[in-house]
Parts: structure tokens; C-alpha cells; sequence
């Protein structure tokens, strides 16, 4: 039963949740946490909605794992992000202490790896995983926007 919840699984989830942005007309990514296979929070960018820079994605989803579990650690918690996050939700990621974040398309440009971003010593990063499906959205939005 649980061979289900894959990455792929939960990564078309937050896929749904970039699809829901981008019909918004806000940058498509999308955002879950999962804590033993339950997802825990669903979001996506809200920047433009809340007129607010530092509403990415992820920095919604751990506020709303965060209130769910009671606590500001997202230990024993899994982050899938349909684009890598950026140092400013890298930081945020490394305090919450999560254990696992798994991304779909790389940002070559603004992305944690490519900007030196630390995370948390014990957290599992796991790249990839649907990223054409991640990057197609991506760049359907922003030739959209052009």
C-alpha cells in the first residue's frame, strides 16, 4: 500500500497546486508538506494576490504545516516544490529543521544551490523528480507573460 506515496505521488500534487497558480496569473509553483504520507499543507505562490515579495510557495506551506503540527519544527516532514527553492525560502527551510525537501525543476539563475544556500546539516535534498512537467508549466507561464 504505501509503494503509492512516491515522490512522483506527492510532486503531481504540488504540481496541481502550480497549475492553480498559474491560473492566477502568479509564478506556477506549487508547494506540499507531507509528514508519514499525509499531506499536511497545500499552497502555492500567493505574491501577487498579497502583494507581498515574500510569499513564495514554501514560505506558505511552512507556515500552514507549522500551525497544523503545533510547532515550529517540521521534523519527520517532507517539502515537494515544483521549482528549487530560493535562499530566502532555503533559509526559512533550514530554521524549520525540515527533513526532506524534494524539487522538480532546478532555478539555474536564483536558486539555493547555484547561490551557496545552506541548509539544515540533516536535511535530505532530492532533486528532479518530474521536472519536465515542472519546467514545461514554467515556461508556458512566462512565454505566456512576454
Amino acid at each position: 500500500m504505501n509503494d503509492v506515496f512516491t515522490d512522483d505521488y506527492f510532486m503531481k500534487k504540488a504540481l496541481q497546486e502550480a497549475k492553480a497558480a498559474f491560473e492566477k496569473g502568479e509564478v506556477p509553483v506549487g508547494a506540499i508538506i507531507v509528514i508519514d504520507n499525509k499531506v499536511i499543507a497545500r499552497t502555492h505562490n500567493l505574491t501577487e494576490l498579497l502583494n507581498d515579495v515574500t510569499a513564495h510557495a514554501e514560505m506558505q506551506a511552512i507556515t500552514s504545516a507549522a500551525n497544523f503540527i503545533g510547532g515550529k519544527y517540521l521534523k519527520n516532514c517532507t517539502l515537494y516544490v515544483t521549482l528549487e527553492p530560493c535562499q530566502m525560502c532555503a533559509g526559512a527551510l533550514y530554521w524549520s529543521q525540515i527533513s526532506k525537501i524534494v524539487f522538480g525543476a532546478s532555478d539555474q539563475n536564483r536558486g539555493f544551490i547555484k547561490m551557496g544556500t545552506q541548509l539544515h546539516p540533516k536535511t535530505v535534498v532530492v532533486g528532479g523528480v518530474l521536472e519536465k512537467d515542472c519546467s514545461l508549466l514554467m515556461k508556458a507561464f512566462f512565454r505566456m507573460k512576454r
